[in-house]
C-alpha cells in the first residue's frame, strides 16, 4: 500500500512538471500561459489515470526531462489557432477585433469622406435605363441585303435647259460596305429649257445648241467608308452612313435644234456614259432611310451646227436640208451633275447578329 502511495504521488509530480517548467520558461506570456494552464489542467485531469496506470514508469524512467517540453509544445497544439493568436498579439499587439481593421466601417473611419454606403434595397428597385455599349453592333446591317432606291433627279449645272426625271436604284451588298447594282433614270418629255437659254439667245441674237435626254442607265459599284450616328429631336438617335460609287453605262440624247428648226429635226441615239459620286443615308430604321445622293454622267455629246449651210446641192435641194450639216463636226464633252433625292428600303427587314452583343 505504501508503494502504491508513493508511485501515485510520482505520477502527479510527473504531470505537473511540464506546466510548472512551461511557466519558467515563458514568464512574460501571461495571457498565453492562463490559456496553456487551463488546458494543461484539463489534460491533467483527464488523462492521468492514463498516465498513472500504464505511463507512469515509462515516464519516471528515464524521459522526464524529454516529455516536460514535449507536453509543453503539445498544450498549445490543442487550440493551436487560438494559441498562435494570442501569442502573435501579445508580441506584435493586441488583437484585432472581430471582422478586422479592412472591414468598410473600419475603411470608413478611416476616411469618411470617400466612404460610400449603398443602401442595396433602393439600390436594386431603382429604374435601370437602356445600357449604351462603348463598341455597338451596326444598326442597319447590310450584308447580303437588297437595296430598293426610288428617287427623283434634279440638274444642278446646266443654265440652258433642265433634265429632271424619276429614277430607281437597286444594289446587293456583298458585305457590308461593298455593292454592285444598277439604276436608271426617266427624262423623256420632262426637259425643259430655261429663261436664261431664252433671254441669252434674244439678247445677243445668237442660239446656243441644248440637248435633251431620254433615259439613262448604268451599272454600279458602291463602297461605304463611314458610318455614325446623331441625336436630334430630343433623345431620338439618327444612324448615318455615307457612300462613295462609280460606273458605266448608257445615255440617250439628242440635240434640240435651234439654230436652224425650220429645216432641222433630230432623234435619240445612245451614248457611252460613266458616272461617280456619294450620297448620305439617315435611317428611320433598321430598314427605311432618306436618301440623298449627288451623281456626274460624264459621256461625250452630239451638239447642233451652228453654222447653216448654204447653198444646192447637184439636185437642186438646199444644202440647209441636208441631214449631214445639222450636227457639229465633233463630239462635246459634257457633264450632267445630278442631285438625287430618295427612299432606301433594304430587304429583307430583319436579320440576325452572327455574334451577339
Amino acid at each position: 500500500m505504501n508503494q502504491a502511495g508513493v508511485g501515485l504521488l510520482l505520477a502527479l509530480a510527473l504531470v505537473a512538471m511540464p506546466a510548472a517548467t512551461a511557466h519558467a520558461a515563458h514568464p512574460a506570456k501571461k495571457g498565453s500561459d492562463a490559456a496553456a494552464k487551463d488546458k494543461g489542467k484539463d489534460k491533467a485531469g483527464g488523462k492521468a489515470g492514463d498516465k498513472a496506470g500504464g505511463k507512469a514508469g515509462d515516464k519516471a524512467g528515464g524521459k522526464a526531462g524529454e516529455e516536460a517540453p514535449a507536453e509543453g509544445d503539445k498544450a498549445p497544439a490543442a487550440g493551436e489557432a487560438a494559441a498562435e493568436g494570442e501569442e502573435e498579439g501579445t508580441e506584435e499587439g493586441p488583437p484585432p477585433e472581430e471582422g478586422g481593421a479592412s472591414t468598410l466601417e473600419e475603411l470608413c473611419k478611416i476616411d469618411p469622406e470617400n466612404c460610400v454606403v449603398i443602401d442595396m434595397k433602393k439600390a436594386a428597385a431603382r429604374e435601370l435605363e437602356e445600357e449604351m455599349y462603348a463598341t455597338q453592333q451596326i444598326y442597319a446591317l447590310r450584308t447580303g441585303r437588297v437595296e430598293i432606291n426610288p428617287y427623283f433627279g434634279l440638274t444642278m449645272n446646266d443654265q440652258f435647259v433642265s433634265h429632271n426625271g424619276p429614277g430607281l436604284a437597286l444594289n446587293y451588298y456583298i458585305t457590308n460596305v461593298i455593292a454592285v447594282g444598277a439604276n436608271a433614270n426617266i427624262y423623256h418629255a420632262m426637259n425643259s429649257p430655261s429663261d436664261f437659254n431664252f433671254e441669252t439667245s434674244r439678247a445677243g441674237r445668237i442660239g446656243m445648241p441644248i440637248t435633251e435626254y431620254s433615259w439613262t442607265a448604268n451599272a454600279n459599284f458602291t463602297y461605304v467608308p463611314a458610318y455614325g450616328k446623331f441625336a436630334g429631336f430630343g433623345d431620338f438617335i439618327f444612324h448615318w452612313d455615307f457612300y462613295l460609287l462609280a460606273g458605266v453605262g448608257a445615255i440617250s440624247t439628242r440635240p434640240i435644234a435651234v439654230i436652224d428648226p425650220d429645216n432641222r429635226t433630230f432623234s435619240y441615239e445612245p451614248t457611252v456614259t460613266f458616272g461617280a459620286g456619294g450620297g448620305v443615308r439617315i435611317f428611320f430604321n433598321r430598314w427605311l432611310a432618306l436618301m440623298f445622293e449627288v451623281r456626274d454622267y460624264i459621256f461625250f455629246d452630239r451638239l447642233e451646227n451652228p453654222s447653216i449651210a448654204t447653198g444646192y446641192d447637184a439636185s437642186g435641194t438646199p444644202n440647209a436640208q441636208n441631214e449631214d450639216t445639222w450636227l457639229a463636226d465633233s463630239r462635246s464633252f459634257t457633264n450632267n451633275v445630278q442631285a438625287q433625292i430618295g427612299l432606301s428600303m433594304f430587304l429583307p427587314l430583319t436579320w440576325e447578329y452572327k455574334l451577339p452583343k
